[in-house]
C-alpha cells in the first residue's frame, strides 16, 4: 500500500487543485451525497491531549476513509507538531485499502483550501489585502490559499503574540511566494484588511468586531470546541455567516454558539453551507459593504476527497474505483 508523506502531498496537491477539490467536497456535503459520522474527540489519559477520529464515505468516487490524529498541546514547546496522524483511504466497492497519507499534511492543506474556496465565493473581487492571525502551519497554508483564491492581493499581514515567530513566518512566506508580507504590530492592524483569517489556538477572542471594516470577508478557522472562540460576539452578529457543515456547527462551533447563548445571534441567522453557495442554491455576498464570515470546523469529506485527488495525481493503483465521468 502506498504512503504519501507531507512532501509528496505538497507536490501532488498544489493549492489551486486543492481549492477545486474542496469545491467538489463541499458541494457533496451540502447535496448530502457523502456519509459522515460525527467527529470523535477523546481525551487521553493523564490529560495529555486528545485523539480525534473522522470517517466519511462517498459514492462518486466510490471511496471511504478514516483519519486518526493526535492533538498534544505540549508538542510545539518540544519542537514537535501539535497535530500528528494518519489518513487511510479505501475502495468502497471491494473494501481494498488504497493508500495512507500524512494526516497532518492533508489537514493543513484541505483546511486552508476550504477557506480559499470560501474566499473566492464570498470576498469582494477587488479585495487587495489579507490579515492573518496566527503563526503556525495553518497561518502559512492560509497565506498560500488566499493568494491562490485572490492572486490580485497587494499585501498580506501577519500577527502573532510572539513577534519573532511572526517575523520568521513573514520572511519565509515572502521567499516562498515572491509576494509582500508584513508583520502587524497589533491584532487590530492585521484585522483592518479586506480579508481576515484567524488560525490561532486561542480559547478567547483575538478578533474584535469593532476592528472590522465594511466589506470585509472573514475566515474563522482555529476554534472547534463549543466553549472556545476566536471572534467576539460583535464580529459574528454583524456578519452574514456561512459554515462548512451545519450539523457540526450546531454542536462544535463556539464562535457561533457563544453569541447564541448570549442572545445576540440565532442559529436561524446562519445563511447556509458554503457548498450551497458553490452550487448557486443560496446566494453569497449581496452587497459590497457586507461583512461575510465563513466558520470552518473541517469535515471528513474534505479529507477523503483530498486523498482521492492525491491518488488521481499519480498512476492509478490497481483496484482503484473508476474515475467518475
Amino acid at each position: 500500500m502506498q504512503f504519501f508523506n507531507a512532501e509528496a502531498i505538497s507536490v501532488l496537491l498544489p493549492m489551486d487543485t486543492a481549492i477545486a477539490t474542496m469545491r467538489t467536497a463541499m458541494v457533496s456535503v451540502s447535496s448530502q451525497t457523502v456519509s459522515m459520522l460525527p467527529r470523535v474527540i477523546a481525551p487521553l489519559a493523564g490529560a495529555s491531549g486528545h485523539l480525534g477520529v473522522m470517517i466519511a464515505s462517498a459514492t462518486s468516487p466510490a471511496i471511504f476513509g478514516v483519519k486518526v490524529v493526535s492533538l498534544l498541546p505540549n508538542n510545539p514547546a518540544n519542537g514537535l507538531p501539535l497535530i500528528q496522524g494518519i489518513l487511510l483511504l479505501f475502495n468502497s466497492i471491494n473494501g481494498m485499502p488504497l493508500a495512507g497519507f500524512d494526516g497532518a499534511a492533508v489537514t493543513a492543506t484541505r483546511t486552508a483550501a476550504a477557506s480559499g474556496l470560501a474566499t473566492q465565493l464570498l470576498s469582494r473581487e477587488h479585495a487587495r489585502s489579507h490579515g492573518i492571525l496566527g503563526t503556525g502551519p495553518q497561518a502559512y497554508m492560509h497565506a498560500i490559499a488566499i493568494l491562490a483564491a485572490r492572486p490580485e492581493l497587494d499585501v498580506s499581514w501577519i500577527w502573532g503574540r510572539d513577534r519573532a515567530k511572526a517575523n520568521r513566518l513573514a520572511d519565509r512566506l515572502g521567499k516562498d511566494t515572491g509576494r509582500e508580507f508584513r508583520v502587524a504590530a497589533t491584532a487590530e492592524e492585521a484585522c483592518n484588511q479586506d480579508i481576515i483569517s484567524t488560525t490561532t489556538s486561542s480559547q478567547t477572542p483575538v478578533l474584535e468586531g469593532r476592528w472590522i471594516r465594511p466589506g470585509t470577508h472573514i475566515n474563522l478557522v482555529g476554534s472547534h470546541h463549543p466553549s472556545a472562540r476566536e471572534a467576539d460576539t460583535l464580529a459574528v452578529s454583524q456578519a452574514s455567516v456561512f459554515v462548512d457543515h451545519l450539523p457540526s456547527t450546531l454542536v462544535e462551533a463556539g464562535d457561533i454558539l457563544i453569541p447564541v447563548a448570549e442572545g445576540a445571534f440565532d442559529t436561524a441567522d446562519i445563511m447556509g453551507e458554503i457548498g450551497s453557495v458553490a452550487t448557486g442554491a443560496i446566494p453569497g455576498r449581496l452587497r459590497d459593504d457586507e461583512i461575510t464570515l465563513y466558520k470552518s470546523l473541517g469535515v471528513a469529506a474534505q479529507d477523503v476527497f483530498a486523498a482521492w485527488a492525491i491518488l488521481e495525481a499519480t498512476a492509478k493503483p490497481e483496484g482503484n474505483p473508476a474515475r467518475p465521468s
